[in-house]
Formats: C-alpha cells, structure tokens, sequence
C-alpha cells in the first residue's frame, strides 16, 4: 500500500489541485484551496470483481407502489415539494442569511408533530434556548417538537438509533455538521460530504424525510460541493429580498414531482403566512396607469403569477454615459431588448439611462418576459401609460420578430381571472379564453404602433 498524498480541494466549487496556489482552476475563486489528505492509492493487488454482496435486479414493468406522502400544514410548503413528504427523502433548502429558513422549516415541523407526527430539529448554529424563543415568538412554544443543539454526526445519529426514527428530521445547518473521522473543519468539502452521506443514508434506511439547511454563496448557489446537489432528491432555493415581505420558496431539483413550482409566502410579525392568490400581491398599488408599466404573465412551474415590470428612462446630455440599471432581470437580455428596439423599431436609447424593475422583489427568468420589458420601455420613452387592462407576453428574436411561448392559456386564464380584458403576445393557438381579447403582435414595429395609438 503506497503513501497517502495531499490535496488541495477548493471549498467553493470542491476542485481537486495537487498543488496550492491563489486561484482556483475551475471556479476562478481566490483564497479557496484548503489542503486535505487524499485517499490512499491501491495497487493492482486489491481486486474488487469479488468478495461483494450479490443483488438482484428489477424488471421495468415490476408492481410499483406509489410514494405515500406526508403533508406538511403549510399548503405553499406542500405545493413546490409537488405534494408533501416522501419518506426517506432527502431535502436541501439554500436560502441568504436571514431569509426565512429556520421559520419556515421551524413552522413546519411544529405543524406536523401537532398532527400527531415525530419531528426532530436540530440546530448546529444556534443553542436551544435560541430557538425556543423563535417558537414563542411564532405561538409554537406548545409544539411537541424533540430539539437540541448539536454538530456532532457521531452525536446525533447515536441519539437517534436510541428512539423511534422521527417522521421529520431538521438539520440546521449542514455545513455547521462534522465527523470525527473525516479530517478537516466543520464547513470543508470533505466534512459537508461526508455528513451529508451519513445522514442520508440513515434516512433512506429508516424512512425519514430529512431535511438539510444549506449557507449560500455570494452569487446565491449553495456553498459546498457541488456533488452535495446530487446526493439528495430535492433541492430548494427560498428566495426574497429581506426588504420586501414576500418570500418564494422554488424547488430546483425534485425526484418526487415537478421543478419550478414555487411557494409564495409573506413574512409577517408571527412569522411566515401563505399567500394563495401570489398575483392579487404582486398587483397591489396599481390604481393609475403611469408610463413605463406593464403586466406579465409569469410561469412558475404549473402556477401563472401576474407581475408589473416597470421601467423608467431618462435623457442626458450629450457626451454623458448612460446608465442601464437591472433589479430581478437579466441585465444581458436588457441589453439585448434594448439593442432590437434600436435596430428594428429605430427607437434611440442609446442616450437615456435605462432603470428596469421586477415590483415585489421578484425575479424574472422567463424568456417570455421580452415583451412586456419592451413594451414598458416604449411606454416609458414615449412617456404614454399602456393600456390598463392589458398584460403582455412573447419572446423576441434578434430579427424583430415576436414568437410563441409555452402555456399561453394558463397565462390568459390567470389575466382573466384578476379582471385583465386584453392581452399582447403571439398567434394564439388554443380556443379563446372567456372575457379575454387577444391582440396579437408579431413584429416589434406593431409594438411601437399599439403603444404610440393604434390599440
């Protein structure tokens, strides 16, 4: 058996270098490489084609019982995990600090073990005490919830192999986790992986739905390694902006259901309340028509939700360096839009400050967005509020052109529901929505025209 050698494992992306150096290789991230012992090289001697553990496979057309699942009382929570609970799932929620994680998860396992369910949390960032005036301060301070402070995996899977296995299981969070046999400090890629493989595996072996709080990077993608995202079956993003009330909680990855439902929440002084209606939210303060404001259909999933893009311009003078300032939109595709209306429409921009904003702290990654961003900006460069009743929808090519875009029904049965009576986007293909007029754009051109009179 040869010497084990180092390593040096980047702890933002989990990039392997044998050597240290400032720079990341693989993510271009400074200061990152932290050295670890490698795992020991075997020579040919150690043949693995024998001495394992026979299995037995499984025909594809086998009897298959449905996953049952567990609802958590939070209906928002249940509809982005595509249901509920599955036992012996393993879930990760990423989230900025001070979002709402621990509230939300805090709320849920109070909710299920009012229900007559085991919930277990544990805390690795804060003592118990800590999170027990949290749950008074939410009214849960009755909740039959078994809590402790711990970060010890040793620690806690003893404890858990002396009780009943829970039908929750809290860990918050695990890069506070570490093993006594993995070298290295609690957060380091070896230590996050290795906790996580050992906690997952006691879940998928006692059918517990564990459920893992991960930190975030600077770019909002969780820290660790990457390989942590493939290990468990969901993946959760709760996003929000800490000065907005409203909270969205998006399933990233989910081996049980749909991905990119979403839960939409609103933090509240008794902690977190659901919001059924997300667009009547997103809505709210629209009783004039200003220019610069137009209504898009979002698609999250399996659930249309109304926005308001709002745009703003403002002429400088001459020689002075416009401004093009983005919130909850990709600042590329702006450029991009902005670049068509200039080149097909002959609109100037390139003079005016642009200010685009998504109202409600959301973020928009729907391409069927372009319209609506276009049509705000004409609307605000013309300084001609658009039609009040109006909602725009419809992706642009580079030529102008306004093309189709997924699920146009839903988007027009949500715009006729809250009271919209027209809506701007591409040839419609389906059967007509009751109390909905269609107007179809198909050039940038007639955008310009609809907004300028022509409506």
């Amino acid at each position: 058996m040869s010497k084990a050698k180092r390593k040096y494992v980047c702890q933002a992306c989990g990039g392997v270098s044998h050597r240290w150096q400032g720079q990341c290789a693989d993510c271009a991230e400074w200061n990152t490489l932290v050295e670890e012992a490698a795992a020991t090289v075997f020579s040919e001697k150690h043949d693995l084609s024998s001495g394992g553990r026979a299995f037995q496979f499984v025909a594809l057309d086998a009897p298959l019982a449905l996953p049952r699942r567990q609802p958590t009382g939070l209906g928002e929570f249940d509809r982005a995990l595509g249901g509920g609970l599955v036992p012996g799932s393993a879930i990760l929620m990423g989230g900025d600090p001070g979002i709402g994680k621990s509230t939300l998860l805090l709320q849920a396992a109070a909710r299920i073990a009012l229900a007559g369910g085991d919930a277990v949390y544990i805390s690795g960032e804060e003592a118990a005490d800590q999170v027990r005036l949290r749950a008074d301060r939410l009214g849960l301070g009755k909740a039959p919830i078994r809590l402790a402070s711990a970060s010890s995996v040793r620690d806690i899977l003893t404890t858990l192999g002396q009780m009943r296995p829970p039908s929750l299981l809290v860990i918050d969070s695990i890069q506070t986790m570490h093993s006594d046999q993995i070298e290295g400090a609690p957060g380091t890629v070896s230590q996050v992986r290795g906790c996580a493989f050992e906690l997952i595996r006691y879940a998928k072996q006692n059918g517990v739905v564990l459920v893992l709080v991960g930190h975030v990077t600077k770019d909002g993608s969780i820290a660790g390694p990457r390989v942590l995202e493939h290990m468990v079956d969901v993946v959760m993003s709760f996003e929000g902006e800490r000065s907005h009330q409203f909270r969205i909680l998006r399933a990233l990855k989910n081996r049980y259901g749909a991905v990119d439902e979403i839960g939409v929440f609103a933090m509240a002084g008794a902690g977190l309340e659901e919001v059924g209606n997300p667009s009547a939210l997103f809505l709210t303060g629209r009783e004039t028509a200003v220019p610069g404001s137009a209504v898009f259909p979002v698609l999250e999933g399996t659930r249309p939700v109304l926005v308001e893009i709002q745009a703003l311009t403002v002429r400088l003078a001459s020689g002075a360096t416009p401004r093009r300032a983005v919130v909850g939109w990709d600042s590329g595709r702006l450029a991009m839009v902005l670049a068509v209306l200039e080149a097909r429409c002959g609109l100037n921009f390139s003079s005016a400050e642009v200010y685009l904003n998504v109202a409600g702290g959301y973020r928009l990654t729907d391409p069927a967005a372009d319209l609506a961003v276009a049509a705000a900006l004409v609307s605000a460069l013309a300084d001609r509020p658009l039609h009040a009743e109006s909602v725009w929808f419809g992706e642009l090519s580079l030529a102008g052109e306004v093309r189709p875009v997924s699920h146009a029904a839903l988007r027009g049965k949500e715009a006729a529901k809250l009271g919209f009576r027209v809506a701007y986007g591409p040839e419609p293909t389906g059967e007509p929505i009751a109390g909905l007029r269609h107007e179809t754009v198909r050039l940038l051109p007639n955008l310009v025209d609809r907004i300028m009179g022509a409506q």
